[in-house]
């Protein structure tokens, strides 16, 4: 059924009538007197004036903990306002507020008057506010009627005097609506001025921490009303009290929406209590929060953190005293000095002042020159190295100052003037006294501790913290703090530390104090915040059922009471609801009238007391609900937030309409949208819902509608709004089985936790409460659910939530798999074994000896075991040896004599405190025989090591030049060690005898091939014994060596090269070393050639060729060479056609007929003497074969005259083939030289013949030989041809000197030998002419031949080959 609306009576409207009139008009239609009235104000001041001191108290309290420093000068001042109170001028029923800032020491008390009579605010509540926030004292007048209109003044006093601050507040009333007092002008407010705008403050910066060297940035953001672009907000920022300006170390900001200071250079001067305080029309608004700023890494480990604060004073012509602060040492050894540095202003040069450190904070810079100024900075040192420099001074001018006050100045040494006061000799400060530690927020704690008995001069104080239990102290400010009370902020939630506090003066740093009382970090306990959110959940006619939600802060201690008030919506008057506290937060109202309004309040309660009262509910009617419909769920909550998902959690309506409920629809919309989307198509059946899909960094809101039988009812108030963002450090539940007990548990680590807080454990969002299945324990962070016996019945979804944090929670899925994979685990733990890393296992070792072992992941020292072979135990002793090792884990047997009596099974039993196992290995059969095997293998290795023995036996190796090397490594050799090299059996002795001190020798095996293949062995002996290598090269490793010879020969081998031959064409490759094993094919456009009559192929060890015979056209084309390593192919081509090929075929052709003409040319085959030595009368004959095609004419010469047949000398000529010179009885006379000349047509030789004839009796004579001996061949010309164009094939050359320079074209020997010139010498020419067959004359000085068995010259190349052209 819809709900009527409430309609607002119009005496609690805001309208222009006086509120006296309007309260006076509304009290006569109620029937109430003014007698009533009175006593409700009187009851109304007497509450309020009780909550006004208890609030007192507790800002007392909160002033103590949270009071920011501030520093006052040593000098007693008497009251003094910096900022005087102005007049204002305003509008009835607007606010005012007049402020002032006023100082003194010590701190004046500050009085407000009203035309010389005290504000009291007890006696006008809600009238007046008075408030004072770091040192800015205002005034607040609320809703300003014109009997404020009055002279207000603000009186301070101390006990060194009084100041007084007046203005006059003028109210006026709009025209029509009464006289205004005074003047009668209206205020002209017509221009605008940024302390005239409204500015209320949002996101405000959080204490900050910084690095020294890094930035940072305060930030705060503002709404302002009106939001005019050239008129910003006036904001003044402050550190310690102290106005900041902008500059290069402090950059200020302000627009419509934001204030911001960046201090893009932090130093430790930096550190302090920031405010930034806006300017508004009601006065200012401000906020503050401290920095800390801690020192950056130092560039050596243990050196000193930076001083700072570095000022210059009693600046003078010719000195300036620096002094600064020192910074705190914490675990830093003490410091032992300062260095002091300076340079002139617009340079980077530093230059240091003081030789050796000084230990006072305070140091004058001489050497200065007038007029010039100065930058100081100060480095501080220690016995582990020099700190970072301090940030620098400001500017100082060495000038005289205008006061003439000097300090004074005294010699240290006698070498340093250090300026200081008589009363600074005595030293550090003592140490402070006693330090308490008070509870303040969930990540600080509210320090404060006695001052030092003896000051001397404190600059302040350093506080250092530590974790209970922890060694390392940390610290908690970086900058001497003046004041005795310090707020230590950024500590972990939770934990407990101790604090120790050290004073400081120029000198540095006092004697640490005694430290705190350990204390945990937890809120301060205060009364907690108003509950909120009232809803109203059902109605009968006479009673109304509300629900509110719990208040936001809890005051540091459980809300355990709530106390609920109501009263009628038209009247002022609050009545008491219960008088009992009530635990729940729903609250059914009894003995309410139908039909009547009704508004509520709700008070929580803690142990420090009842809080403020929530603000009222919305006008609730007494009625009967009839609706068919649920009413709506309430008490809507979250779970698990995290950056993408939620659950939503609430609780079923009170009011069920005509049927119970069946379901629930949840409805979702972004924060500030009104556009929601139904998440469920269908009711869920739960109280509960996982929502999925949210953006990280959004806010949302829910509802959620109940469903029946009948429909969809009332929808629920809105949820709070929810970012979508999960705490830092959440943890979610972690499922497990403890390692000592077995049991099955379910935890959760907090990341935040406070005293107050509790884990409350769900099962699919149902309280679990105290269960007989489950234990619940808590330990600090950690709660944990233990499972007592599980089984299926415990399977579901688990949750829990940490009450009185901001949203701790997290959830976990318990399924079937995981309890039975943990149920194996817990089976394990309460049934231990042993775990094992291996199982028994053997190895063999090098002697032959047989380890059997096993490892286990953990052994303690009193673990206990045995090993049994074949059901028989094996103890440690002769020829067995059994030992553990508790560090590894590694129980172990060895076998020293492993023979075929070992065979069987092995098993190895391990008892291990309560837990054990046990491991066994089967070694029979072909497993057995491979461990004897090699066992027996590395017993005989062992003995063979004992005398000189091959290290690596012999392997082979390929050198650049293709020699192939038998290399071998050898140990334990002595000079009388030899060695030996033998193939097949015979020995083999090698140029180099071997060095078997070297530990190798190598056996090189040049132009290696297939001879060489045979089995090589090496021995090597001395008395101690012998050992023998053997490398049989066959099969697959003469194949491995020819591909290793093959791929360096491959790399080295030259592009082909053409030469011509009188066969044909033959392509050459010349490479390093080439052998027929080798794998090289060669390739005729693509096609692969095989060796035949027309295409042979072969090579020498420098080269390898293919000769085309008798070349034709078709052999024309592109030809390869492919040198295949089993790995690379090598490929060398030549492009054999065109100009190539015509200027080869050319020259083939000439080489062709001169090999034709070489070889049928006349000759002497043999049979004649090169000496005759013969006695006269005897007769003398001088035959020889001949030989030429056609046959050849023959003429015999004496003394180069030809000899002509007659009775003494007879010449003849037999069958063309037998030539003879026949001289009947010798005398001196035929002495001489003889000589025959055999020539055809293509070319002839020429024999000599020395005769010597002496008489009977004579002694034989030496041979004379008139001319050279020798056969001169005499050429046959041959027609001219045309000279062939030189090849343009380049010839590479070859890569081993002894291969000679190859030509395309083949060599040509001269075209005649050496000759003597004569009339009738055979000159080569176009036309040679042939010499007749029996000339009577030989040609003179015919030439000589250089030997007997020379032939014909080679045709020179303008010849033409007698074999005719091919068509």
């Amino acid at each position: 059924m819809a709900e009527p609306a409430y309609t607002v009576p119009e005496f609690r409207q805001r309208t222009a009538e006086e509120g006296t009139e309007e309260y006076q008009r509304v009290s006569a239609n109620v029937g109430k007197g003014l007698a009533v009235i009175e006593e409700e104000l009187h009851r109304m001041r007497m509450a309020t004036k009780a909550k006004v001191e208890s609030l007192n108290i507790q800002m007392e309290v909160k002033d103590m903990m949270r009071r920011r420093p501030e520093y006052l000068d040593d000098i007693p001042k008497m009251p003094d306002f910096l900022v005087a109170l102005r007049p204002h001028t305003v509008w009835e029923k607007m606010p005012v507020k007049l402020f002032c800032t006023v100082q003194g020491n010590p701190r004046p008390i500050l009085k407000w008057y009203k035309d010389g009579v005290p504000v009291n605010p007890l006696n006008a509540p809600g009238k007046y506010k008075i408030e004072n926030k770091y040192g800015v004292h205002s005034l607040i007048i609320s809703r300003c009627a014109v009997s404020d209109t009055a002279e207000y003044s603000a009186v301070a006093t101390n006990q060194h005097g009084t100041a007084t601050s007046m203005a006059t507040v003028i109210v006026k009333r709009p025209s029509g609506a009464g006289e205004s007092c005074h003047l009668g002008l209206v205020p002209h407010l017509t221009e605008i001025h940024a302390s005239k705008l409204e500015v209320t403050l949002l996101d405000r910066f959080h204490v900050t921490f910084g690095v020294e060297g890094g930035s940072a940035s305060l930030v705060c953001s503002m709404v302002v009303v009106p939001d005019l672009p050239n008129i910003p907000p006036l904001a003044q920022w402050y550190r310690d009290d102290k106005l900041l300006k902008p500059g290069k170390l402090a950059e200020m900001s302000v627009c419509g929406s934001s204030a911001r200071l960046t201090l893009p250079h932090l130093a430790k001067d930096d550190e302090g209590l920031y405010t930034l305080r806006i300017f508004t029309k009601d006065g200012t608004a401000e906020h503050s929060a401290y920095l800390f700023v801690s020192d950056a890494t130092p560039s050596v480990a243990g050196a000193p953190g930076a001083p700072m604060s570095v000022k210059a004073y009693d600046v003078n012509a010719d000195f300036v005293l620096v002094a600064w602060k020192p910074p705190n040492t914490v675990n830093e050894a003490p410091i032992s000095g300062y260095f002091v540095d300076r340079c002139e202003a617009g340079s980077d040069t530093w230059v240091q002042c003081n030789d050796s450190p000084v230990n006072v904070c305070k140091y004058p810079v001489h050497g200065l020159s007038v007029g010039r100024s100065y930058h100081f900075r100060v480095r501080a040192v220690n016995k582990a190295g020099i700190s970072r420099p301090s940030r620098k001074s400001d500017k100082v001018t060495a000038i005289d100052a205008a006061e003439s006050e000097r300090l004074q100045v005294i010699k240290i040494h006698g070498k340093y003037d250090i300026v200081i006061r008589d009363d600074d000799l005595e030293g550090v400060p003592s140490a402070p006294g006693k330090v308490v530690a008070t509870r303040n927020t969930k990540s600080s704690v509210f320090v404060q501790w006695d001052a030092p008995t003896h000051l001397k001069h404190l600059m302040g104080y350093y506080i250092d913290a530590r974790v209970v239990g922890a060694k390392e102290w940390f610290a908690c400010n970086h900058k001497p703090f003046k004041h005795n009370r310090f707020v230590v902020h950024g500590l972990v939630p939770g934990e407990s530390y101790v604090f120790r506090v050290q004073a400081v003066n120029l000198f540095g740093l006092s004697d640490e104090s005694q430290e705190s009382s350990p204390i945990a970090v937890e809120p301060a306990l205060a009364t907690p915040s108003a509950p909120y959110g009232i809803s109203l959940l059902s109605s009968d006619g006479s009673s109304i059922t509300v629900a509110w939600k719990s208040p936001k802060h809890c005051g540091g201690s459980k809300v355990n009471a709530y106390y609920v008030d109501k009263r009628d919506a038209d009247t002022l008057v609050w009545k008491e609801v219960n008088l009992a506290a009530i635990t729940e937060r729903v609250c059914t109202v009894d003995n309410l009238t139908e039909g009547t309004f009704y508004e509520f309040k709700v008070q929580a309660g803690n142990m420090a007391g009842v809080g403020v009262p929530s603000a009222p509910s919305s006008p609730m009617k007494c009625e009967a609900w009839t609706m068919e419909q649920p009413g709506p769920a309430y008490d809507l909550s979250f779970s698990e937030v995290r950056s993408h998902s939620l659950v939503l959690l609430w609780k079923a309506p009170v009011y069920t309409g005509a049927g119970h409920v069946t379901g629930y629809l949840v409805d979702m919309a972004k924060k500030g949208s009104s556009d929601f989307v139904t998440l469920t198509q269908e009711a869920v059946s739960t109280r509960f819902l996982q929502v999925t899909g949210l953006e990280e960094g959004e806010t949302y809101v829910f509802k959620v509608r109940a469903v029946n039988a009948k429909g969809v009812g009332k929808a629920s108030s809105l949820s709070d709004p929810v970012c979508a963002k999960a705490l830092p450090g959440t943890k979610e539940i972690v499922a497990g089985v403890d390692e000592e007990t077995g049991d099955i548990f379910l935890s959760l680590e907090a990341c935040e936790i406070c005293e107050t807080s509790k884990f409350e454990w769900s099962k699919n969002y149902k309280p679990i409460g105290d269960c007989p299945r489950v234990a619940m324990t808590t330990k600090g962070r950690t709660s944990r659910l233990s499972f007592t016996n599980p089984d299926k019945d415990d399977l579901g979804r688990y949750s829990v939530v940490v009450t009185d944090t901001d949203g701790v929670s997290g959830s976990h899925t318990l399924t079937e798999d995981a309890l039975n994979t943990m149920l194996e685990l817990s089976y394990a733990i309460r049934h231990p074994v042993v775990p094992l890393k291996h199982g028994l296992n053997y190895e063999i070792l090098p002697k032959g000896h047989v380890r059997f072992w096993l490892q286990a992941v953990k052994l303690s020292p009193s673990v206990s075991y045995r090993f049994i072979v074949n059901d028989k135990e094996i103890k440690s002793g002769e020829g067995f040896k059994i030992s553990h090792d508790v560090a590894t884990g590694v129980i172990q047997m060895v076998v020293e004599n492993f023979t075929r009596a070992n065979e069987g099974t092995y098993t190895a039993q391990v008892h291990d405190g309560k837990a054990k196992t046990q491991s066994s290995l089967v070694l029979v059969g072909d497993v057995f025989k491979v461990a004897l095997r090699e066992a027996e293998f590395q017993r005989k290795e062992h003995i063979r090591k004992q005398g000189p023995h091959f290290s690596e036996y012999l392997y082979f190796t390929v050198s650049e030049e293709c020699t192939v090397m038998l290399a071998c490594k050898m140990a334990n050799v002595k000079k009388e060690t030899s060695f030996h090299w033998f193939k097949e059996d015979d020995e083999i002795v090698p140029e180099t005898p071997p060095n078997v001190m070297s530990g190798a020798c190598a056996l090189p095996i040049p132009l290696f091939s297939r001879k060489d293949q045979g089995v090589y062995k090496a021995s090597l002996s001395d008395d101690r014994g012998k050992d023998v290598s053997v490398f049989d090269i066959s099969g697959q490793v003469f194949d491995d060596i020819i591909n290793a010879i093959a791929q360096i020969a491959g790399a080295s081998a030259s592009e082909l090269v053409l030469q011509c031959t009188p066969e044909g064409i033959r392509l050459q490759c010349y490479m390093n070393y080439y052998t027929e094993e080798m794998k090289t094919s060669w390739k005729h456009k693509e096609s692969k050639i095989a060796s035949s009559e027309k295409m042979r192929i072969g090579g020498t060890a420098e080269m390898a060729w293919m000769q085309i015979c008798d070349p034709s056209d078709k052999e024309k084309g592109h030809y390869s060479i492919e040198i295949s390593d089993g790995v690379k192919t090598h490929t060398r081509t030549f492009d054999l056609s065109g100009q190539a090929y015509t200027d080869a075929y050319e020259e083939y052709l000439r080489l062709k007929a001169a090999a034709f003409a070489e070889k049928n040319r006349g000759r002497v085959v043999g049979g004649l003497p090169d000496v005759v030595t013969i006695m006269e009368e005897k007769s003398l004959s001088l035959t020889c074969t001949v030989w030429g095609e056609p046959t050849p004419e023959v003429t015999w010469f004496k003394n180069e005259q030809e000899v002509a047949s007659t009775e003494h000398t007879k010449v003849m000529f037999d069958g063309g083939k037998f030539a003879s010179l026949v001289i009947t009885k010798v005398t001196p006379e035929d002495s001489g030289k003889y000589s025959i000349n055999v020539r055809n047509k293509y070319g002839g030789e020429f024999v000599e013949i020395t005769v010597s004839v002496y008489k009977h009796g004579e002694q034989l004579p030496e041979p004379k030989m008139g001319l050279p001996k020798g056969a001169t061949p005499a050429s046959t010309p041959v027609p001219p041809k045309s000279p062939a164009p030189p090849s343009k094939t380049p010839t590479p050359t070859p890569s081993k000197s002894q291969t000679p320079a190859p030509s395309m074209k083949s060599p040509t020997p001269g075209s005649t030998p050496a000759s003597t010139p004569g009339p009738k010498s055979p000159t080569p020419g176009f036309k040679s002419p042939t010499p007749a067959p029996k000339s009577p004359t030989p040609t003179p000085k015919s030439p000589t031949p250089t030997s007997r068995g020379a032939k014909s010259p080679t045709p020179p190349r303008f010849m033409k080959s007698p074999t005719p052209p091919r068509k």
